[in-house]
């Protein structure tokens, strides 16, 4: 069969208009070469877009179709694909998220198998302060407890057990951490069976089930981690070893009931039923409530938020307790898959807190969120990190923030002799605010190793850090406790007030009071060594 091809018409066809309009103008005024080329030219052109536009059944349209719907297949397939992944991967972790704050960065354990994934972290600093306290201690942290030596903070030794949707962990916590952590939960002091001493040890213990609903709900009993205030309570995985205010004054870990809902691999919901905020028991008669939402819509960002309420004030059960903390992370910019020196990585975070306590406790005393007895708790801060190096061996963090405390409820308590002072000064509508600012320089030479240098400041508008003549000082400023009776405390606690009530019922001087330094700012040098496997 002949084939004749619609483009061989169109040729024809604009050969044949272009002579007649080449007789047509020469007969009545003449064009230039130029011109007549042009027109030819522009022709042509419409001849071969009626072509394109009429032949249907051309060989090499149908292979550009074919060609077309293959590269349209392959990109529904690869998208299935993408797809797919993601809603078989494990939930929050369905890419690389190891830039987060308060995420561990680690793709592999030492110990994994079918039954058990180890964890284990020494965690171990020196630490200077500007003040240089006789009595070595560090106030107003949950990182830090020895100024001027070389601290233990945390050995934690456990893991992850799993086996036919029954799930557990356990880890042990040893080191300095095991006494800072709980010594503010006054909690323990309820009935008998000394549960600071109970629980000290176990940075996180419980036992729940597993169900293979969406992409997974647990539902767990005991102690855990809590998310309030962005930063890890392992700082293996934060950007910097002092946290700022806001997280070393919210809660480190709940103990109660915790369901987590995975309705997508991008989100997590979490309903609590705890003890109390940070608390081993109840501080009143109700237990508190709280839940959490976490969203990773993408490789690049992190949204969580948690709220809280409860009733926290120690015999104060119609004092109730609000609190919201929200944070957001952003890596605006990712070169990790570019090989040598240079920048990688760069990304942000920041948090807001804001809670109030608002009731009348016995005695009249009335808490507000505002006024003259404000009882509130608003804080912030932001962090920008930089990965750089080969491999991304190398990171520096700057950051830092804010808090008001007035009431100071949720502050962290000078440990030593200025504990009763500033106990009996945290009165609704009390004064405490202040601001702290920190940058530091990590090592990271390969995923189980972080040596990190790090210098920070602290400002408190009223006098919160540990002075040169220390809070624990004996006479003569050696530094050393010298009260027998209460040497040792299991929570650091020891009770010498500036008065006492005499026989007579009088409130008179305390002879054996011995006067504590706490100063308004520190400035402070941290060397920090992490492993953990």
């Amino acid at each position: 069969m002949l084939y004749v091809s619609n483009q061989s018409i169109g040729i024809k066809v604009a050969w044949w208009v272009n002579i007649k309009i080449k007789l047509t103008y020469y007969q009545s005024n003449p064009l230039t070469i130029r011109n007549m080329k042009k027109l030819f030219t522009l022709i042509l052109l419409l001849g071969c877009i009626f072509r394109a536009s009429a032949q249907t059944g051309s060989p090499v349209i149908n292979m550009m179709k074919a060609d077309a719907g293959k590269l349209k297949s392959d990109s529904i397939r690869k998208a299935d694909s993408i797809k797919k992944a993601e809603d078989n991967a494990t939930p929050l972790g369905y890419a690389d998220f190891s830039w987060l704050n308060g995420n561990n960065r680690q793709s592999s354990k030492l110990l994994d198998n079918a039954y058990f994934t180890g964890d284990f972290t020494f965690d171990m600093n020196y630490s200077q302060s500007s003040n240089n306290p006789n009595d070595d201690m560090v106030t107003g942290s949950t990182a830090l407890a020895r100024n001027n030596e070389v601290d233990v903070s945390m050995v934690a030794i456990g893991g992850d057990f799993h086996y036919d949707n029954v799930r557990g962990r356990i880890m042990t916590q040893f080191g300095t951490r095991a006494t800072i952590v709980p010594r503010n939960d006054y909690s323990g002091y309820k009935g008998l069976y000394d549960l600071p001493d109970a629980y000290r040890y176990l940075s996180e213990a419980y036992g729940g089930y597993h169900f293979d609903v969406w992409h997974g709900i647990n539902v767990d009993m005991g102690i855990f981690m809590s998310y309030i205030g962005l930063f890890s309570y392992n700082n293996f995985e934060n950007w910097a070893y002092q946290p700022s205010y806001t997280s070393d004054n919210t809660p480190w870990f709940f103990n109660g009931v915790r369901i987590q809902l995975f309705p997508s691999v991008k989100t997590k919901v979490e309903l609590w039923i705890i003890n109390g905020w940070q608390s081993y028991g109840t501080f009143n008669k109700m237990p508190g409530f709280g839940g959490a939402y976490v969203a990773q819509p993408n490789q690049r960002t992190k949204i969580i938020s948690n709220n809280y309420f409860g009733t926290d004030v120690a015999g104060a059960p119609g004092v109730k307790r609000y609190h919201t903390d929200n944070s957001f992370q952003y890596l605006y910019y990712d070169g990790s898959d570019k090989k040598g020196p240079g920048v990688k990585r760069l990304a942000f975070s920041v948090t807001a807190d804001f809670g109030v306590q608002n009731g009348v406790a016995p005695g009249g005393v009335v808490y507000s969120p505002f006024g003259k007895n404000a009882s509130n708790f608003i804080s912030g801060m932001a962090y920008n990190r930089m990965q750089f190096g080969d491999q991304m061996k190398w990171g520096w963090t700057i950051g830092g923030g804010f808090m008001s405390n007035p009431s100071r409820y949720l502050a962290l308590v000078p440990p030593g002799l200025a504990t009763d002072s500033f106990l009996a000064a945290s009165v609704p509508g009390a004064k405490m605010a202040g601001w702290d600012a920190s940058t530091s320089f990590d090592y990271d030479p390969n995923q189980f190793l972080t040596v990190r240098f790090e210098l920070v400041h602290r400002f408190m508008n009223i006098p919160y850090f540990n002075g040169p003549g220390g809070v624990t000082t004996g006479p003569g400023g050696n530094g050393y406790q010298t009260n027998p009776s209460t040497t040792y405390n299991p929570n650091s606690y020891i009770p010498n007030p500036p008065t006492i009530t005499n026989a007579q019922g009088q409130t008179v001087a305390n002879p054996n009071f011995i006067p504590f330094d706490l100063v308004n700012a520190e400035s402070r040098f941290i060397l920090a060594l992490i492993v953990r496997f």
